[in-house]
């Protein structure tokens, strides 16, 4: 059995996914970015991860049919419960259709939420 690599950086996680998912992806990172004032960037659990004061607040992961966005429980879930009512939401994940556009205003008001919240 083969040991599956995880990538080592950001960057290096969007180019691993096929062109059509590292574009998507490039523009869910620019979103986050964007809204969270200097958010450090890791791999963690094999997946972009976002961290404010020592904190991981946010994560995001490509996959085939979809990219998902951590976690999504209890506050965020209800903060956002109209806007998020048309993607799946289970399980504290956000689950966004690869084949519609980026909903980029709102992974920057989620990401700013979360901000927030780990800050207050």
């Amino acid at each position: 059995m083969t040991k599956r690599r995880h990538a080592k950086s950001v960057n290096e996680y969007i180019a691993s996914k096929p062109a059509a998912v590292r574009a998507v992806l490039a523009q869910v990172r620019n979103a986050i970015r964007r809204a969270v004032p200097e958010p450090q960037e890791r791999i963690s659990y094999g997946i972009p991860t976002y961290t404010l004061h020592g904190r991981d607040v946010l994560y995001f992961a490509g996959w085939k049919q979809h990219y998902s966005l951590y976690p999504a429980k209890g506050p965020v879930a209800a903060a956002f419960k109209d806007d998020l009512a048309r993607y799946e939401v289970d399980n504290g994940t956000i689950r966004f259709p690869l084949s519609e556009p980026v909903p980029a205003k709102l992974i920057g008001r989620i990401a700013k939420f979360h901000a927030r919240e780990y800050s207050a």
